[in-house]
């Protein structure tokens, strides 16, 4: 089966934080894994990945291929990261160098790319091919998949949804502009949203405050979903305010992409209908000439944390024994 399908291949998931690594079968199942602490060192990153995988594939002996979903701009040639602020890279040739350290041939892919290739093979965009993703996290990633292919544009580095400007003069960005979109629909601005309505009214906050330490700042965005799985108004009200940003940018992307499904993933997307409702009805009420068109179907992710490394497992497996026109990616 290994052999007619492409043998196993092991998926990385790159963090600022971690490093998450399996051995993935065909079937997207992961038969082993690894996970360590990203060093701080940004030199030694690369070894650190190549040793993860050594370990993975150890007992494997029909391991093909790696692929490596890394948290930043992945140049066309899917081999070097260009820049990536989280891991302190500016084109480092990681395909290079985890080659070299391994001997499997590897493919580098945007960690969020990877998650969104993952999601349409194995989870919420199976049976689309037309598919957006969005990675509500710390930041707000993105993955776009057209007529079954994953959407690349001409330099690689199609998908930063996060970083379109949402609001003239808004709020500043790592990434050296305001206003951009994940200043207001990420998992991140999720959570600041949740201090600054405590700090304005810690009375109507009284309920989720009490499940911190009782200060705005104590907040995180755990707090937040238990307060209102258990019906608190305060929350719920978060959760409202945080699902119109995201919904506004679920329809300025259907307006370009025209997807037959768009997916929430991320730490928002674990939230489930608590963010899925919402974001939908905005969604719904952003979208021009609305009432004209066929709107998409608004799904959480399923595959959950995984995503990223069977993605870049899956794609790592395609690109080796397939030619990217045939393997749509």
């Amino acid at each position: 089966m290994n052999e007619q399908n492409g043998g196993l291949t092991v998926g990385v998931d790159l963090g600022g934080t971690k490093i998450a690594a399996g051995t993935v079968d065909p079937g997207g199942e992961v038969v082993s894994r690894v996970r360590v602490p990203t060093p701080h060192d940004p030199d030694r990153i690369a070894g650190v990945i190549a040793e993860a995988v050594q370990r993975v594939r150890t007992g494997w002996d029909d391991v093909r291929a790696v692929g490596v979903g890394a948290a930043g701009y992945v140049d066309a040639d899917r081999s070097t990261v260009r820049f990536a602020p989280n891991l302190g890279w500016h084109d480092k040739e990681i395909r290079d160098i985890v080659q070299e350290a391994t001997g499997l041939p590897v493919v580098v892919e945007n960690d969020a790319n990877a998650a969104a290739w993952g999601e349409f093979i194995h989870g919420a965009g199976a049976g689309h091919d037309d598919m957006v993703m969005v990675m509500a996290g710390t930041g707000l990633g993105g993955g776009i998949i057209s007529r079954g292919r994953l959407f690349r544009g001409r330099y690689g580095m199609a998908g930063e949804i996060g970083h379109y400007r949402a609001v003239p003069n808004g709020l500043p960005c790592p990434c050296g502009q305001h206003g951009c979109m994940e200043q207001y629909a990420s998992g991140a601005a999720h959570t600041r949203r949740a201090r600054e309505m405590a700090a304005a009214d810690p009375a109507r906050a009284a309920v989720v405050l009490a499940l911190g330490d009782g200060t705005p700042g104590g907040l995180d965005g755990q707090h937040v979903t238990k307060a209102a799985l258990s019906g608190d108004p305060f929350s719920l009200e978060v959760f409202a305010q945080s699902g119109r940003w995201l919904g506004q940018a679920l329809a300025d992307l259907a307006s370009v992409l025209d997807p037959s499904v768009l997916v929430i993933g991320g730490g928002l997307g674990d939230t489930g209908e608590l963010i899925r409702r919402p974001a939908e009805m905005s969604y719904r009420r952003a979208l021009g000439g609305g009432e004209h068109r066929v709107y998409a179907e608004v799904r959480t992710a399923t595959v959950g944390s995984d995503a990223g490394l069977i993605g870049a497992a899956n794609l790592a497996r395609l690109h080796q024994l397939l030619s990217a026109p045939a393997a749509g990616v």
